[in-house]
């Protein structure tokens, strides 16, 4: 092996004691190695997104990579079964005078395996047609015993509204229906760590917050979602579906891509108890966040307050109430007639090129202050 030496890495003694630790041959992050009385090291860098496989844990002949668990043999480098063209950099080791020395190139190179895309890193295209409204209810209930939920009947109100008599297409997502993973909290381990798409959506075909993903970043032009007011806050399945979508805005802060191109939301609360502007605060917040814009008006709420706790009133008063369906259908063409103006108007998003969308936005500004077109990057004039 011309050009290669040998590196002292430290004593037997004090090395030992770690099943995985990290060393360094010059500036490369080595994962070092002990089992069953025997050192091995391979490349600290992961295949999948560059996790640091010296802070990962050992199971069995494998390095388990922190970040999102893949694995690689601890002496070869290579994958674990089925994955061996997986392989990361494996390095020669020996213990000389009770010193543990790495040769300084390493015997085997780093190969991938060819990986398909997931369907969801796709750009974000939107297909012609019809305005397209997605609705997600957030209401927890046994499957088996379904029960009345106020934010879930307006909710289908609204989106019959939008089918009927906007020319919308529609969608219903009930989250209770779908098995998702709550988040593992990738993030807190390394913002790169988060992916898109989630990385427990690549890993486990079996989660369906996939389905949520698809349905507003990839066909809906228009979010509405409802929650019920559970402990003055919204539903608990709202809270574990946003801990998700946290990779849709993470992709803003680590990779500069937007994700949600045009897209217009407005919420329906409702309950027993009362704080709905805390909980608009937090979908709005939230939202908002990951690039959702908002028409006047972008949510419709209605609560008797913490001294009527009076549930079965109260699903009779939203169930007779004419006005409260008639917020809902009202709520949802504000939010259409907002979308056809972005998708189909002058006042959408620009993506034709990085740094197009701060351009269009001072366009748009422009328009709406009634700036001629050769008045848009001009200084004002005296008259």
């Amino acid at each position: 092996m011309p050009n290669s030496t040998w590196i002292d890495v430290g004593g037997v003694e004090d090395l030992k004691h770690q099943p995985v630790q990290q060393v360094l041959i010059g500036r490369t992050p080595v994962a070092l190695t002990y089992r069953n009385g025997q050192f091995g090291a391979i490349n600290g860098a992961c295949n999948h997104v560059g996790g640091p496989l010296s802070e990962g844990t050992l199971d069995g002949e494998y390095v388990v990579c922190p970040w999102h668990y893949w694995k690689f043999h601890y002496r070869t480098g290579k994958g674990e079964p089925g994955y061996e063209e997986d392989a990361v950099p494996a390095y020669e080791v020996k213990v000389a005078e009770g010193r543990v020395l790495i040769r300084s190139t390493a015997i085997s190179k780093r190969t991938r395996k060819a990986h398909e895309p997931h369907p969801l890193a796709r750009t974000p295209h939107r297909e012609d047609g019809l305005i397209r409204v997605l609705g997600l209810s957030t209401t927890v209930m046994t499957p088996d015993h379904p029960r009345y939920s106020t934010s879930e009947d307006l909710l289908e109100i609204g989106l019959k509204h939008a089918s009927d008599n906007l020319d919308c297409e529609t969608r219903l997502l009930r989250l209770r229906d779908l098995s998702f993973r709550p988040c593992e909290g990738f993030y807190s381990k390394s913002s790169r760590a988060c992916t898109w798409p989630c990385s427990i959506t690549q890993m486990d075909p079996q989660d369906e917050m996939d389905q949520v993903y698809e349905g507003l970043v990839h066909w809906a032009d228009v979010l509405v979602l409802a929650t019920p007011i559970r402990w003055g806050a919204a539903s608990s399945l709202y809270f574990k579906m946003v801990e998700r979508m946290n990779c849709i805005q993470n992709q803003e802060t680590i990779s500069d891509k937007h994700l949600l191109h045009n897209k217009v939301g407005g919420f329906i609360i409702t309950g027993g108890q009362d704080n709905i502007q805390a909980v608009a605060g937090q979908l709005l917040g939230f939202f908002a966040e990951i690039g959702v814009q908002f028409p006047q008006f972008p949510y419709i709420a209605h609560s008797r307050g913490w001294s009527a706790e009076d549930m079965q009133n109260n699903m009779r008063y939203v169930q007779k109430s004419q006005a409260l369906r008639e917020g809902a259908t009202a709520l949802v063409e504000r939010c259409v007639q907002m979308a056809r103006l972005m998708v189909h108007g002058n006042l959408g998003e620009c993506r034709t090129a990085r740094g197009g969308r701060k351009a269009h936005e001072l366009d748009t500004r422009a328009q709406l202050h009634g700036f001629p077109d050769s008045e848009k990057n001009t200084k004002a004039r005296p008259d």
